[in-house]
């Protein structure tokens, strides 16, 4: 069974390795341009630091998770042997509950994420070239509005 809580900040460095894990699946993006080490530097001097991280547990072991910002989805990864069981979806849905409008931005070469995305009423707001961020790959701006 999964549960969804807040991460501690011990937690921190498990959410970095399984954002490094899944990250190695979309198509492109080259999770090797950084270490473990400054992955879990970037997790616990940002990413834990800049809003909430929420974490989907089985018992103890993270299968997922998602980090918050004033109305963007700054963060979200799910365990590869955990995709298409709901978490992605879970995460989405606490992250509709606590705010109004959400923003997000994901690689266009992501589907998977795009179709979930797409699936929780999130419309595509802009779709770039990539030169803005550090990977120079094709991104898209997704937009949500609770109605």
């Amino acid at each position: 069974m999964i549960t969804l809580r807040l991460i501690t900040n011990d937690e921190g460095a498990q959410a970095a390795a399984l954002h490094r894990r899944a990250g190695a699946l979309i198509p492109g993006y080259d999770t090797s341009l950084h270490s473990e080490a400054e992955f879990a530097a970037f997790y616990r001097d940002r990413v834990m630091v800049e809003g909430p991280v929420w974490g989907a547990f089985e018992d103890a072991i993270l299968r997922g998770h998602l980090a918050l910002l004033p109305g963007w989805i700054d963060h979200l990864y799910v365990d590869t042997d955990f995709h298409g069981q709901g978490i992605g979806g879970a995460l989405v849905r606490l992250a509709q509950n606590q705010q109004d409008e959400l923003r997000l931005y994901t690689f266009q070469s992501n589907l998977r994420a795009r179709t979930l995305y797409q699936r929780h009423g999130f419309l595509v707001e802009e779709l770039t070239d990539g030169a803005r961020n550090e990977e120079k790959m094709p991104d898209v701006t997704y937009h949500w509005r609770r109605r």
